[in-house]
C-alpha cells in the first residue's frame, strides 16, 4: 500500500514539474509547446488564463478517450480530471511566479527555452516512471493509437502537428498574424524527448521510482502500466 501511495505521489510531482516546464517555455516568448499551443493562443485573446484554457482543453481530451475506448475505458482513468486540475492550476502558478521574467534578447530567450524544455523533460520522466495514470494529452493519443492500430510515436507527431495547425488558424483569425507560436514550438517538440531519454538513461532517481512498480496492483492498473511502458518505448524510439 505504501508503494502504491508513493507511485501516485511521484506521478503528481512529475505533473507539477511539467506545469512549471510549460510556464518557463511560454515565458521564453518564442512560442509554447505544441500541446499548449491552442490554449495559449486562446488565452492571448480572451480573459481566461493559460491554465484555465488548458483545463477545459484537457477535459475535451478526456471526453475523446471515453468516446474512442467506450467500455474499454478504465474507470480509474477518470482520475485524469484531478490530474488535469493540478496540472492546469500549477501552470498559472508558474506563470505568476515568473511575472518578473520578460526576456528581451534572443540569447536569454533561447536559454529560457532550453531550460524550460529540460524541466519539462524531467517532469515527464518522473511522471512516467511510476506507471500510475495517463495524462490527458498522452491518453487521447494512446486511445487513437488503439483505435487506428498506428504506432504511438507516429500518432503523437500527427497529433502535435494538428494542434499547432489549429493554433495557427486561430492566431490568424484573432490577430491576423502569428501570435503565441514560434521557433520555440518546434524546438520543444524536437528536444523534450531527448531530455527524457537523457534522464531515463543517466539519472539514478528514475530507476528508483520505477522500482515502486513492484507492487500488487489491480488488473486495470496492470493494463495501464503495460500501456505506459509501450508508449515510453515508442517515444524513445521516435526520439
Amino acid at each position: 500500500m505504501r508503494k502504491l501511495v508513493y507511485r501516485y505521489l511521484w506521478f503528481i510531482i512529475g505533473v507539477i514539474i511539467n506545469s512549471f516546464g510549460v510556464a518557463i517555455i511560454t515565458k521564453a516568448a518564442l512560442g509554447t509547446s505544441p500541446i499548449s499551443s491552442v490554449p495559449y493562443v486562446l488565452s492571448l485573446r480572451f480573459v481566461p488564463s493559460l491554465g484555465q484554457f488548458t483545463f477545459v482543453f484537457n477535459l475535451l481530451f478526456i471526453a475523446a478517450q471515453v468516446v474512442l475506448r467506450g467500455r474499454k475505458f478504465p474507470p480509474i482513468q477518470f482520475l485524469q480530471i484531478v490530474v488535469n486540475l493540478v496540472f492546469s492550476a500549477f501552470i498559472d502558478v508558474g506563470m505568476k511566479a515568473l511575472w518578473w521574467f520578460e526576456p528581451s534578447s534572443l540569447p536569454v530567450k533561447l536559454a529560457a527555452l532550453v531550460i524550460g524544455c529540460a524541466v519539462l523533460g524531467f517532469g515527464i520522466s518522473v511522471e512516467v516512471a511510476p506507471d500510475a495514470l495517463l495524462v490527458p494529452g498522452e491518453g487521447v493519443v494512446d486511445a487513437i493509437t488503439e483505435r487506428t492500430g498506428k504506432r504511438f510515436g507516429s500518432v503523437k507527431i500527427a497529433f502535435d502537428v494538428t494542434l499547432v495547425i489549429i493554433a495557427l488558424i486561430l492566431s490568424f483569425i484573432f490577430f491576423r498574424g502569428i501570435n503565441g507560436l514560434g521557433v520555440g514550438t518546434i524546438v520543444s517538440a524536437l528536444i523534450v524527448g531527448r531530455f527524457v531519454n537523457l534522464y531515463n538513461a543517466h539519472l539514478p532517481l528514475i530507476p528508483r521510482i520505477r522500482m515502486l512498480r513492484a507492487v500488487a496492483v489491480p488488473e486495470v492498473e496492470q493494463e495501464i502500466a503495460v500501456d505506459n511502458e509501450g508508449m515510453q518505448t515508442e517515444v524513445e524510439t521516435e526520439a
